[in-house]
């Protein structure tokens, strides 16, 4: 399906072709202390249907906590919109984007949990929630 998104303040615009049924949720360490939340939301676009526009984003290299293998980090320099990741080099194979940036993000239901054994305690627990439609 095709794709599209930017950062939140705009800067960033992307697009590209991803398969729905590789989203996924993420429950590692690394992206519940990225996201400051309890797990990533994340999609695979091959790097040659990935396309970026507008400005230039800003990327760090963070060695995972388990693999101990580099990844890109990269994200808006205006806003700080973590955009994806990637490996490092010139020519990587896929970029992993994040779902919440997307346009289509309501298509977009994920078909996997990785690092589950990392996932917060409580998450299996908010079905029950009490709901507000609007902030509290």
């Amino acid at each position: 399906m095709k794709i599209s998104g930017s950062c939140h303040c705009g800067y960033i615009t992307y697009e590209g072709e991803a398969d729905p049924e590789k989203a996924s949720i993420c429950h590692c360490t690394d992206c519940q202390t990225s996201t400051g939340s309890a797990f990533r939301t994340n999609i695979p676009v091959a790097a040659e249907h990935f396309r970026m526009s507008g400005g230039k984003p800003t990327d760090y290299v963070k060695t995972t906590a388990e693999s101990g293998n580099p990844r890109v980090q990269a994200f808006c320099p205006r806003c700080g919109t973590p955009l994806y990741s990637t490996s490092p080099g010139d020519n990587p194979a896929a970029y992993i984007v994040r779902i919440g940036k997307l346009d289509q993000r309501d298509q977009l239901m994920p078909k996997s949990q990785n690092w589950f054994r990392s996932a917060q305690p409580w998450l299996t627990a908010i079905a029950g929630l009490r709901t507000n439609q609007k902030g509290a």
